[in-house]
């Protein structure tokens, strides 16, 4: 029973997170006139303050000298806040200039990039299926390049820019709160100089709108701790099968936000672009379900085959090797 409540907190957990990924194209024109660097500029500097919060809550600081310690390690962090940098921002700017349909697509060939860069960078293997999946993305992109009149580059950069910033934190092998942490408190200097540079050329719209407008802005540190303390939370209780079919909850919202409340346009090459997009994914996903099923039934059959297989009780045993 305890189990199955643990399982249930982790898919409410899992659908909070992405439920507040895919709608948080609702929030970034709330914060307009501000820019997009502005507003990301706030997120970082934000962001740090709440998770420095959450870290003195919890009480988990053992892990910066580890870090100042390993110079690599730390070049790889400020890897990461750079890339990720990349990603918010571009992310922001898509949303508040119409392009929300056009992200979504990004995160939807994520995993199929990530795939790619597995093969590519780490000399992964791929089945069959995976290889069908990849070549099917690869068409999508034709197709959704014709529709556009030109590459979906936003979509592109969001999901290489994404998939990069996973194989780096996969390196790194951090907890999530805490390589936030990391990332914003290297990037809050530019980003505090940044907003005091802007206050300073009377161009911050920080203060200038109204106590309401400046709220949200300072809200961004909570919009991006939240979801990640979900993520968290949902991780450690469902399985990672489960959590990668939840990750797809966050474009389909995003797609639907920009189709039926931003009403962006969706002439029928772009249908069919995102079909074939939809398509690879339900293959990767099929392939991965049976994937993980054999492996499971491979489990099972060794943990039946172990009695069998063990040594009769009168025989010594072997000394345990060190």
């Amino acid at each position: 029973m305890e189990a199955e409540n643990e399982q249930r907190a982790g898919l409410l957990y899992g659908f909070g997170a992405y439920g507040m990924w895919g709608l948080v194209p609702l929030f970034w024109p709330l914060l307009k006139p501000a820019g997009a660097v502005e507003i990301l500029a706030h997120r970082m500097v934000w962001s740090l303050a709440v998770v420095g919060l959450l870290l003195l809550v919890m009480r988990r600081w053992g892990w910066i000298r580890e870090l100042l310690g390993e110079p690599r390690k730390l070049g790889m962090t400020a890897l990461a806040a750079t890339v990720i940098s990349v990603n918010w921002g571009l992310y922001i700017w898509a949303v508040n200039n119409g392009a929300v349909v056009e992200s979504s697509l990004g995160y939807f060939i994520n995993p199929l990039v990530t795939i790619a860069i597995g093969v590519l960078l780490l000399g992964e293997r791929l089945r069959r299926a995976q290889w069908a999946a990849v070549g099917i993305g690869f068409a999508a992109v034709l197709v959704l390049a014709i529709g556009y009149g030109r590459p979906p580059w936003i979509s592109l950069v969001l999901a290489f820019s994404f998939a990069a910033y996973g194989l780096i934190k996969k390196k790194l092998g951090m907890g999530g709160v805490e390589s936030l942490a990391a990332e914003t408190a290297l990037l809050f200097l530019p980003a505090l100089g940044y907003l005091l540079w802007l206050g300073a050329q009377g161009r911050s719209a920080f203060g200038s709108e109204g106590l309401g407008h400046s709220a949200l802005l300072a809200s961004t540190g909570l919009v991006t701790a939240i979801p990640l303390v979900f993520f968290g939370a949902a991780a450690i209780r469902v399985p990672l099968s489960t959590l990668g079919l939840l990750q797809y909850l966050a474009p389909v919202f995003q797609f639907l936000l920009g189709v039926a409340y931003f009403h962006e346009a969706m002439p029928v090459e772009r249908w069919a672009g995102f079909s074939l997009v939809w398509a690879a994914l339900a293959l990767l996903t099929w392939d991965a379900l049976r994937a993980a099923r054999h492996a499971r039934a491979r489990l099972e059959a060794a943990g039946t085959a172990a009695p069998a297989s063990a040594p009769a009780p009168a025989a010594a045993p072997e000394p345990e090797r060190a």
